[in-house]
């Protein structure tokens, strides 16, 4: 183990909701850009359905290949180990019914000697956190308005 956290880079997740169960595509190549950059490594990418009926049950990445445009083998068999059953439930408990989402864990490689050099520091990280976007811009827009 301590050979990996002399590379590793802190490791982050996300929740994307695709309402309708609507999935175009149009990101996926931002996503693998941001990999093929070494900025970023998938750890783990999973879909997963919210039913009307509250049910969340996980989704094979080529059951969302109907059309032929979305082309998502890339990432199939991404998987480190560090999601489980009860993440896919936390991950659906916050989805609307009816819709899906995709769970991604990622390392920030862009982030990784900053990390490194820090824990030989002795430096650890206490607390986390992200500002919303919606947030940041009101917020924004409040300080222009008090100027």
């Amino acid at each position: 183990m301590s050979d990996d956290l002399d590379a590793m880079g802190p490791i982050d997740y996300l929740v994307i909701e695709f309402p309708a169960n609507h999935i175009t595509g149009e990101a996926l190549p931002y996503l693998v850009d941001l990999v093929d950059r070494n900025i970023i490594r998938i750890l783990d990418l999973i879909f997963i359905r919210k039913e009307l009926d509250g049910s969340v049950a996980g989704v094979a990445i080529a059951d969302l290949d109907h059309d032929g445009k979305l082309d998502l083998a890339v990432f199939e068999g991404a998987s480190s180990g560090l999601l489980h059953a009860e993440d896919t439930a936390h991950a659906g408990a916050v989805l609307e019914p009816g819709c899906s989402a995709a769970v991604l864990v990622y390392e920030n490689l862009w982030a990784a000697p900053l990390a490194v050099a820090l824990r030989h520091g002795g430096g650890q990280l206490v607390a986390s956190g992200r500002i919303h976007i919606q947030a940041a811009l009101a917020a924004l827009d409040a300080a222009d308005v008090n100027a």
